[in-house]
């Protein structure tokens, strides 16, 4: 697959809300003069940023969708994640209970698959406009499922599953939960897709935490998958990784702080223009634009 004249693939991590900071890395990369990747490879948040970029929609119509048009609660059907203040937080927590008690998730994630499938244009994976690839975790074999054929929103829908909020998602006889939990950073899609020459960007960064940021069930289980998923990280063969700055209080469920997400991935190519530029040059003999033309 890779293309003999920009070979390089660029690989998303997953990260919940965090994962906002992917599109302000690809519109500030687009500013930059850099070259549009050869594949587009993505894990959970990831997989949704990468996979709505490859099927077409600009890095600055994603900005506006999520700044001035998204809002979570519009997209689940629990209302647990609906009502606020102290009467709200009961309801949530008896409800959740209910929920799960009867059900494999909080929430069936169909409201979610309808907007990715408006968003993407309805595109199958042989119709998007960059190559793009992502994955999902079959818990029925404990096997990692990579989406390459089918619907994009489908598969993205698969990719996004996190445990115990949404239900995991039934396709091809497959019983699928987030991607993440496989590999976070699925830069070994992209070698096997042919690939040798990969960028990763990572919006996770594991630190200490206070004990007044673990107060919520959400918050102690998401704690201990980071945790686990920490444990057992190996070393990716990557040319270039950049772990993106972000502030120890943003959680995956920082879902309001999308503003502030974005311009992190704007800051994070602006502080590592060296490096970026090393990548390219290095590799591909490429200049940015600004450099030809000076």
């Amino acid at each position: 697959m890779s293309n003999q004249n920009n070979p390089w693939a660029l690989v998303l991590s997953g990260g919940g809300a965090r994962g906002f900071a992917h599109i302000g890395f690809l519109k500030e990369l687009e500013k930059s003069g850099f070259p549009r990747p050869s594949l587009v490879v993505g894990t959970s948040m990831g997989a949704i940023v990468g996979g709505l970029y490859a099927c077409g929609m600009t890095t600055a119509a994603m900005e506006r969708f999520v700044c001035d048009e998204f809002n979570i609660t519009d997209y689940l059907e629990s209302f647990t994640f609906r009502i606020n203040g102290p009467v709200g937080k009961v309801f949530q927590t008896g409800q959740a209970l209910a929920s799960l008690a009867t059900r494999p998730g909080m929430d069936t994630g169909q409201r979610v698959l309808e907007l990715l499938e408006d968003l993407s244009g309805g595109k199958r994976f042989d119709e998007t406009d960059i190559p793009f690839r992502c994955n999902a975790m079959d818990i029925l074999t404990g096997r990692e499922a990579v989406f390459s054929t089918g619907s994009v929103a489908r598969a993205i829908r698969a990719s996004m599953s996190f445990p115990v909020f949404f239900e995991p998602f039934e396709e091809n006889g497959m019983y699928l939960v987030d991607g993440g939990l496989w590999d976070n950073m699925p830069v070994a899609i992209a070698r096997k897709e042919g690939f040798k020459h990969t960028l990763a960007v990572n919006v996770n960064r594991f630190a200490p935490q206070e004990l007044g940021d673990l107060r919520t069930g959400p918050q102690v289980i998401y704690r201990c998958i980071e945790g686990a998923l920490n444990a057992m990280q190996n070393v990716k063969k990557v040319q270039a990784e950049l772990t993106l700055d972000i502030t120890d209080d943003a959680t995956p469920f920082s879902f309001l702080r999308q503003r502030e997400f974005i311009e992190l991935g704007e800051q994070a190519v602006r502080r590592n223009l060296k490096t970026l530029e090393d990548f390219f040059e290095s590799r591909f003999g490429f200049f940015r634009k600004h450099t030809v033309c000076s």
